[in-house]
């Protein structure tokens, strides 16, 4: 028998297409409840539940209790990687789902992809950053520099609470519709809450769309030059 990771496992509770289409509403970042995801998957409530239960298990989702409902997130941000990548992947070889409308472009302009900024803009400020050497790449992963601090904690990203966290604190994660790299970790999802709070861009209700002012694109392009 042959040992190691078990990808199979791994394809089969992802190659589901009702469970497939779970884990992609769950890239939103919020947590749904089990009636929510059945909405989305498009069957019942009951076979909803199975269909959590075997992601919980392959530790794919999480789930918490709050009164009487219950609700499921992706497990971490590896899970939310391995999707992004894989819905790149899809897109690169023509396995699409044609469901296009006027939110589509707005969609691959700028959204949240689990909890940081992916889309057109993602994939640049990840240029820009790398670019003027304010991250730099490294065999297991991306190094912030000396210069990218410096440049951070002007922009009031709080670097050391991010790196108390003792997780990674910045890594590439691949963007399905750019089909390149855009910025991951606990440091995107700081610098995507930075834009909302200085009133930049704001979360579409309902949806995974990113939509900035005219005014906070401008002083994003203005600080991500490539």
């Amino acid at each position: 028998m042959k040992e190691g990771p078990d990808i199979a496992q791994l394809g089969a509770l992802i190659g589901d297409p009702a469970r497939a289409n779970m884990l992609t509403a769950l890239l939103s970042g919020k947590a749904l409840t089990a009636s929510e995801l059945a909405f989305e998957a498009g069957i019942t409530a009951q076979t909803a539940s199975s269909h959590l239960a075997k992601m919980q298990a392959g530790g794919l989702l999480s789930e918490r209790k709050q009164g009487r409902h219950r609700y499921f997130t992706l497990a971490d941000e590896e899970v939310a990687a391995l999707l992004e990548a894989m819905l790149g992947l899809a897109a690169k070889k023509g396995h699409l789902r044609t469901r296009t409308g006027p939110k589509d472009p707005a969609l691959r302009h700028a959204r949240v992809c689990y909890n940081h900024l992916a889309g057109d803009l993602g994939v640049r400020m990840m240029d820009s950053l790398l670019a003027r050497k304010l991250l730099t790449p490294e065999p297991d992963g991306l190094t912030l520099t000396a210069p990218g601090r410096a440049c951070l904690a002007d922009f009031s990203i709080d670097i050391a609470a991010i790196e108390a966290r003792r997780r990674p604190l910045c890594k590439a994660c691949l963007d399905w519709s750019n089909r390149r790299s855009h910025l991951a970790g606990p440091l995107a999802a700081a610098l995507l809450n930075r834009f909302y709070t200085l009133g930049w861009a704001r979360r579409l209700e309902n949806s995974r769309t990113v939509a900035f002012t005219p005014s906070g694109e401008a002083a994003f392009l203005q600080m991500f030059v490539v």
